[in-house]
């Protein structure tokens, strides 16, 4: 009984529309967590490159001026968001227009074959009912 229910379940969401959705949710995912990824990577390089341009500063002149590390991240973050959103985009365009075409496509003979006979089983049923 238990198996069964797993196995309607399982159908339900291979149908077109669940399945779509599934995807589009999933395109969403990978691309909001791209948009972090990259993000984060931008900063934390900047960051790096921070350290090393003070290590260095110090490292010439210990008296002197320190460096301002609003000279290195305000750009980094600058960066980051252009570059995030840019991969962050490109996938969810990628992802959205391949779940649209491959939602609208026309299905094989087999699958309009099987869609043929599941309809007539629901209208059986349902004239039984």
């Amino acid at each position: 009984m238990l198996i069964a229910a797993a196995r309607r379940r399982v159908t339900a969401l291979r149908q077109p529309v669940p399945s779509a959705r599934i995807a589009r949710a999933l395109w969403i995912a990978w691309a909001v967590i791209v948009w972090n990824v990259v993000f984060d990577r931008v900063i934390v390089v900047a960051g790096r490159s921070y350290i090393a341009a003070a290590r260095t500063a110090v490292a010439a002149n210990p008296s002197g001026p320190l460096v301002n590390m609003d000279d290195w991240m305000r750009p980094a973050v600058t960066r980051g968001l252009w570059l995030a959103t840019a991969s962050a985009g490109a996938i969810l365009v990628t992802g959205l227009v391949t779940v649209h075409f491959a939602r609208t496509r026309p299905a094989d003979e087999k699958t309009r074959l099987h869609a043929k006979l599941a309809k007539r089983a629901k209208m059986k049923k349902a004239s039984r009912a």
